[in-house]
């Protein structure tokens, strides 16, 4: 009887892993064959959002901290990563770095400034260092005011490649972001993730344990503005353009958008939430229709149907047919 039991309930990861391992490498060979049936250029835009919503969930749906700012991260490290380029003449992983830097270092002191609230109040100062920003990006000189930095030099990967080819530059943008989802996927299923989230169920019993929320806090709010400049800078360098719509806040609202969407807390809800946004976005732009009001409108069926993102209904669904 015990060894049934046992046999039977080791069963159900068993399962759950072959089917993991199943779509892993379904997505992966999609992805690898995509840009021979689809747009690279749309595909790199899917890519660069996917990365900017999963970090956007690491504060989000593991930390519990609400950002209104992340707008800053992604277009500031695109601004600057597009300068380093253009103005420098940095090699491309240069100028990714530069902008990757850039968002760490705001990011950093942002966070430090931000965390000591909570709740609304978080929110609004998050927004408001954000605004700081966007002014910065209208009048510093070498941003272009409202034309941006145009025509920025792809350059060649590892000095050999040329990213002017869009299939090199889909791939390359390709491996950056899974380069940052494994980071970011480690960090959740590490004992830094666990206490991220015991944070945000019960923030006084795990400062009660002698922990500090605030440390962990502002290193989960460091990590995700990193990748949001990381993915802000790949997009920047990839359509040769850094433009006040990265900045603007209404860019972080739509990063809000597509992790509810998909399903924060998970790592597979913002990749959902961002491909449909940035799908929708892309087919109803030659439509006629209002896009804003269509992905609204689409957005409160979802959360009305949906309370846990289209992901996240769907894995809870799963679970309650596993017990």
């Amino acid at each position: 009887m015990n060894g049934t039991t046992l046999s039977a309930t080791s069963a159900v990861p068993n399962s759950a892993r072959t089917l993991g391992l199943t779509l892993l490498v379904a997505v992966a060979a999609v992805m690898l064959l995509a840009p021979f049936a689809v747009y690279p250029l749309f595909l790199i835009k899917i890519l660069c959002f996917v990365l900017f919503a999963a970090a956007f969930n690491l504060v989000l749906g593991y930390a519990g901290l609400l950002s209104f700012g992340h707008a800053a991260f992604f277009g500031g490290g695109a601004y600057i990563a597009a300068h380093a380029a253009k103005a420098w003449n940095l090699p491309f992983e240069l100028a990714i770095l530069s902008g990757t830097a850039f968002a760490t270092l705001i990011g950093f002191v942002f966070g430090a400034i931000a965390i000591r609230r909570h709740g609304i109040y978080f929110a609004m100062i998050t927004l408001a260092l954000a605004q700081m920003i966007y002014f910065l990006a209208v009048q510093m000189p070498f941003t272009g005011g409202e034309d941006g930095i145009q025509a920025v030099p792809r350059g060649y990967l590892l000095g050999m490649i040329d990213l002017r080819n869009i299939t090199a530059m889909y791939y390359t943008v390709l491996g950056g972001t899974v380069i940052g989802l494994i980071i970011i996927w480690r960090a959740v299923n590490s004992p830094f993730g666990h206490t991220l989230s015991a944070i945000r169920e019960n923030e006084t019993r795990v400062t009660s344990l002698g922990l500090k929320p605030d440390r962990y806090k502002l290193i989960a709010f460091t990590l995700s503005a990193a990748l949001s400049g990381f993915a802000g800078s790949m997009k920047a360098l990839a359509f040769q353009l850094a433009s006040l719509v990265d900045v603007t806040w209404h860019m972080s609202g739509e990063v809000i958008l597509m992790t509810l969407l998909g399903g924060m807390g998970t790592l597979i809800g913002p990749i959902v939430g961002a491909t449909v946004v940035v799908g929708l976005e892309h087919f109803l732009s030659t439509s006629g229709l209002p896009i804003t009001f269509i992905i609204g409108l689409f957005f409160v069926i979802c959360v009305m149907m949906f309370r846990r993102g289209v992901f996240g209904e769907l894995k809870n669904l799963l679970e309650r047919r596993q017990r």
